[in-house]
């Protein structure tokens, strides 16, 4: 072993030392470890911040983005609506999201599939009052899994097929990758539905309700040529019901309509009432095509182009609004703003949200332009509460969003454009079309996942690069000699499988796929079973958030832990060789 292998197994092994400690934050020990790698010489310096550029790192950022404009278009909430159930029990939503994100992942880019649905489980475990932490791992792993199905599902299947007709003569096909990967994906899939999601440590938001003071008194507007013109109001129930809202009752030409409202039929101008959290009362917006309570304001505001920002206000007695209405006060011609809600004990609001006079100790639910809800909030004289993140929809673009969306995922399946280069082009048109606001770009990355990607990705290929990863496989060769055919290939696997949980799972396939072919032919067998184990085993990254990028994606959103992974991932891992060899022997005999 030479001098810098033996310096870049220890700076791996204090990494990893560290991170399951959890005592430092892990992008920090990543770029310590980055630069320590750089001054022992072993990293070099022109190579230092290559992780960086790296399409695995931009992929992770962009994706994050891609998510943020696909919720803000509204496209979370279709899925949601027409699919996901938040009263559902959490094993039945794992089973099926994490089908829906296997069947996706199989014929298109698995980050790309975990990137549509990751919003739309955060949304469905933020309405069920548990934490995203439960349901975001199963979901990752799901898409994964699926992956390993067909030839374009993931990047090592499609290497293993380039290197089969290299060293073979002919490429594996779309489908060869089924039998294998398919059964193995479904047995994994069975696994974190019933079993797996129940190892994830308990996280003290776990299962965190609503509170009552997250609930606004409200009112929505039916615009003009609404479908829902000429319906009753009792028909919302429904959809009203799906968003956790609460239907109070119903305005029209200013009064209150009491006692027989629900079967009112609706007629445009009317105002809504409704009881919800920011977050519901969005949701229902969105899916009924409702305005807010101020249109006219709203189109305004929305035509100065800087985006919306939905902010919570406490009114204490000396606040300018206090014993005003917004109306009188001028509060959406003075300072650009909505009043989208009022939060009362008692909740004993009898007029129009504009026209309702403010007390203290009320909350406030104000629409407001980008950057501007600080002003605003010093204007009113009111204090703000902690920044919740509550975003607008623009269901308006929904269909454009997923188009866009779906375009570049069909075009870097089909290899017509570059992944990383396809998401750039999705990001560009989402804040062209206004579906994100620019503002909001850089605020939807996880850093610190940046920092971890751009830190452990030099070191890696200066693994690589060290002939680290030769030195095992060669050993690997050495250890095998005179096994049995599925011990060779178990063990073949298990080595696959901790490279990728460490490297990248490319990296790992180009360096381990010739390694299963020079066991083939040692034990004069066809090389098929060795290619198809380290297909399997190279998509099988479960113990760590480094080891594929769906891993990393997760990190920040489910609020993990390094050490968190492997306790799902390793029963997983130990499931994935203990289903895949026999099914090997089975499907490609020796």
């Amino acid at each position: 072993m030479t001098q810098d292998q033996i310096i870049l197994f220890s700076l791996f092994g204090a990494v990893f030392a560290l991170l399951l400690w959890g005592r430092f934050r892990y992008d920090l020990v990543a770029f310590t470890a980055l630069m320590v790698g750089v001054v022992a010489g072993v990293v070099k310096v022109d190579d230092a911040f290559s992780g960086f550029g790296h399409p695995a790192t931009l992929v992770v950022a962009l994706v994050l983005v891609v998510s943020a404009g696909l919720m803000r278009s509204g496209a979370v909430f279709l899925i949601t609506r027409t699919l996901v159930d938040s009263s559902r029990k959490l094993g039945s939503h794992i089973a099926l999201m994490g089908g829906i994100g296997a069947v996706l992942s199989a014929f298109m880019n698995n980050v790309a599939a975990l990137a549509l649905l990751m919003p739309v489980d955060v949304q469905t475990a933020r309405k069920a009052g548990r934490s995203p932490a439960l349901s975001l791992m199963p979901l990752s792993f799901a898409t994964i899994l699926g992956g390993m199905a067909t030839l374009i599902g993931t990047p090592p299947n499609i290497i293993i097929a380039t290197i089969r007709e290299e060293s073979l003569g002919a490429p594996y096909r779309m489908f060869d990758f089924a039998p294998v990967g398919g059964i193995t994906a479904l047995a994994g899939l069975i696994f974190v539905a019933l079993i797996g999601w129940r190892l994830i440590p308990a996280r003290e938001d776990a299962g965190k309700k609503v509170s009552d003071l997250d609930q606004y008194l409200a009112e929505l507007t039916v615009p003009e040529e609404s479908k829902l013109i000429g319906k009753r109001l009792g028909e919302l129930q429904g959809q009203a019901d799906d968003s956790d809202v609460a239907l109070i009752g119903l305005m029209r030409d200013d009064k209150r309509r009491y006692g027989a409202a629900r079967n009112t039929v609706l007629e445009a101008g009317d105002a809504i009432l409704i009881e919800a959290t920011p977050d519901a009362l969005d949701e229902f917006r969105a899916a009924l095509d409702l305005d807010f309570a101020d249109s006219k304001r709203e189109e305004h505001l929305k035509a100065a182009g800087e985006g919306l920002d939905m902010v919570e206000l406490v009114v204490p007695e000396t606040a300018r609004i206090n014993g005003k209405t917004a109306q009188s006060l001028g509060l959406a011609w003075r300072q650009g703003a909505v009043l989208l809600g009022i939060s009362r004990e008692g909740r004993r609001i009898r007029s129009r949200i504009r026209k309702t006079e403010v007390r203290p100790g009320d909350i406030l639910l104000l629409l407001v332009p980008k950057s501007r809800g600080a002003d605003i909030t010093e204007w009113l004289g009111c204090l703000p509460l902690a920044n919740r993140g509550y975003a607008v929809t623009n269901n308006r673009k929904v269909w454009l969003a997923i188009g866009l969306f779906g375009a570049a995922v069909l075009a870097a399946s089909i290899g017509l454009v570059y992944l990383p280069i396809a998401l750039g082009l999705v990001v560009i048109a989402y804040v062209l079309s206004g579906i994100l606001p620019v503002t909001e770009i850089y605020d939807q990355i996880e850093w610190p996942v940046v920092v971890l990607l751009g830190s452990m990705i030099p070191l890696g290929a200066a693994l690589e690069d060290a002939g680290g990863t030769e030195l095992i496989a060669g050993s690997l060769v050495t250890i095998t000699e005179g096994m049995p055919t599925w011990a060779v290939l178990t063990l073949l696997m298990m080595v696959t499988m901790t490279l990728s949980d460490v490297l990248n799972n490319t990296a790992t396939t180009i360096v381990a796929a010739p390694v299963g072919i020079q066991m083939a032919q040692s034990l004069d067998v066809s090389a098929d079973p060795f290619l198809m184990a380290v297909a399997v085993a190279a998509s099988s990254a479960f113990l760590t958030p480094i080891g594929h990028k769906n891993n990393t994606l997760i990190l920040g959103p489910g609020g993990y832990r390094f050490g968190d992974y492997w306790r799902m991932g390793l029963p997983l891992e130990i499931l994935v060789v203990a289903v895949s060899v026999p099914a090997i022997l089975v499907f490609w005999p020796l």
